[in-house]
């Protein structure tokens, strides 16, 4: 009886192995090109100065980059996960905290780069002088001291909270693991729903003022319509960045129903809107085209 039970529920695991392992191998292979038109757009920018020079062009690298690393980052810490490979709280800590301010900078980067877009339209006389490739820099070190300051207030509550050989305590490397006191929960809760609330509310007010002077000028190619598109995209972008909040959600309602869901939401709500950038603006984008056409990556 007991040997019949255990094939029985070898036999009901197999199907869901292989559905784990089939979105999982789709996961890695979607990384793969992801990264081959990572290292295309990142060849046609470090080649070519005058792209350099521009700040839109900037921004839009340093969020390929960040996406990119964070892609790496949490991939390893999923398949680590996975296979319940765990490992020191001091090693475990600095990654959880660079994802963490990563995944934080990406809609930041947006809400930079729609009011780009917004002064290019709205205000071009005075483009050139107030968006440049410096303070396109200057932007980016903002947005990592605004990412990285409530992750150290976070460690500080944390380190009050514990004994102090805490951070060699062994075990697995997820963040919803670190919280130990009210106030970390309330913390990340408000960085959360605020950062996100401040970047939609930028990209909705840039989309609505690029929208007006489009239709003042009323040509279908004129350079408002392009920018209106492209700030309505970084508006679907931001979209699919929220809906990585909604994985513990599907993790602890549905997981009981489906066992593959945490690898789909995974995929779905975590690895697809860092994956789409190269699509926004590298493929879209003419000056990255014609470059992209002269070299033999695509031939």
């Amino acid at each position: 009886m007991s040997n019949s039970t255990e094939v029985s529920s070898t036999m009901s695991r197999e199907p869901t192995e292989i559905v784990r392992n089939t979105l999982l191998t789709l996961i890695l292979l979607s990384y793969c090109i992801f990264l081959y038109f990572v290292a295309i757009i990142l060849y046609v920018y470090f080649t070519n100065p005058h792209i350099r020079e521009k700040a839109r062009y900037v921004l839009f690298v340093h969020m390929l980059i960040n996406d990119t690393l964070l892609l790496s980052v949490i991939i390893c810490l999923y398949l680590l996960a996975i296979y319940l490979i765990f490992f020191p709280l001091y090693i475990c800590y600095p990654l959880l905290t660079y994802t963490v301010s990563a995944f934080r900078v990406t809609p930041y980067n947006l809400a930079v780069m729609s009011l780009e877009q917004y002064f290019a339209i709205c205000y071009p006389l005075r483009y050139a002088e107030v968006c440049t490739a410096q303070r396109s820099l200057l932007a980016i070190r903002i947005m990592w001291i605004v990412t990285l300051f409530p992750q150290f207030l976070d460690l500080f509550a944390m380190c009050y909270s514990m004994p102090r050989n805490f951070f060699s305590t062994i075990m697995e490397c997820k963040w919803l693991l670190l919280v130990m006191n009210s106030f970390q929960s309330i913390l990340r809760s408000t960085i959360e729903i605020g950062s996100f609330t401040l970047v939609g509310l930028v990209i909705f007010y840039t989309y609505v003022r690029v929208m007006m002077v489009a239709r003042k000028m009323g040509s279908g190619k004129s350079s408002a319509f392009k920018a209106k598109k492209t700030v309505l995209l970084h508006a679907v972008q931001l979209g699919l960045c929220m809906l990585s909040f909604t994985t513990s959600l599907t993790e602890v309602y549905l997981r009981r129903y489906f066992y593959f869901i945490p690898i789909t939401s995974f995929f779905l709500f975590i690895c697809l809107p860092r994956s789409i950038s190269p699509l926004i603006y590298g493929i879209r984008d003419q000056v990255f085209q014609k470059q992209i056409r002269k070299i033999n990556f695509l031939t």
